[in-house]
């Protein structure tokens, strides 16, 4: 059975920025499936940062990885450019208008989120099992818990935000991994060495960089 991982430009920031992206080229390897991302990521991690000094550094390093073809486009699962941008579109158009705050709508993701929930979508009809590796909570939220959304978006906003509508629900389903789950698999299956205190370095990294996790969620990593 066909399988992939969907790959949002957090989650690869994160293992680039953590020197990890051996690792990921080892997981592939293992997992048997394919690793993707849509241009509009690729315009995030790559594009984009080459033109920036600051950037430009870990925007090679991730070329490198679609050079080498660890990270694939989604027509190497015949899907094309053309089926991304139109459901992302709407994607972008529904999830923007379902909220608001001072009687203006609030803005919960970026064209790159709705890309990868659009080939996830796709995927999903032409049953080809897919996760979604992601750090980023509130596209998470908006998929797995999106009731709860309303309230994070008030404390992250810090003023009242209301749900006025609800979303198209076959937009949002997915199941998800964090960059945080990534290495723990790693660890697991020997790509990492087995180091307890090694392993904890890496997830608070991680943590540390941008993946939306706890401290207790960590702790329970650490003893599975």
């Amino acid at each position: 059975m066909e399988k992939a991982i969907i790959f949002d430009s957090g989650t690869l920031i994160t293992l680039s920025m953590n020197d990890l992206l051996e690792m990921l080229r080892e997981l592939k390897k293992k997992f048997g499936g394919k690793f993707i991302i849509t241009k509009e990521v690729e315009n995030e991690i790559v594009t984009k940062p080459m033109k920036i000094k600051r950037f430009k550094l870990g925007a090679m390093r991730l070329k490198k990885l679609i050079e080498d073809k660890t990270l694939e486009f989604p027509d190497a699962l015949g899907i094309s450019q053309n089926e991304i941008s139109k459901i992302a579109s709407s994607i972008l158009k529904d999830a923007n208008a379902m909220f608001i705050a001072q009687k203006r709508p609030v803005h919960i993701i970026d064209l790159g989120e709705a890309s990868i929930m659009a080939l996830s979508k796709l995927l999903r009809n032409k049953k080809i099992a897919n996760l979604i590796a992601m750090d980023e909570r509130t596209t998470r939220m908006l998929c797995e818990k999106p009731q709860n959304l309303e309230r994070l978006l008030s404390k992250k906003l810090h003023m009242k935000v209301i749900q006025q509508k609800q979303g198209n629900r076959d937009f949002y389903r997915g199941d998800f991994i964090r960059s945080t789950e990534l290495i723990f698999v790693a660890y697991k299956k020997g790509i990492l060495p087995k180091n307890k205190d090694l392993l904890d370095a890496m997830l608070y990294a991680a943590k540390f960089k941008g993946a939306a996790i706890s401290s207790d969620e960590i702790k329970i990593m650490e003893r599975l």
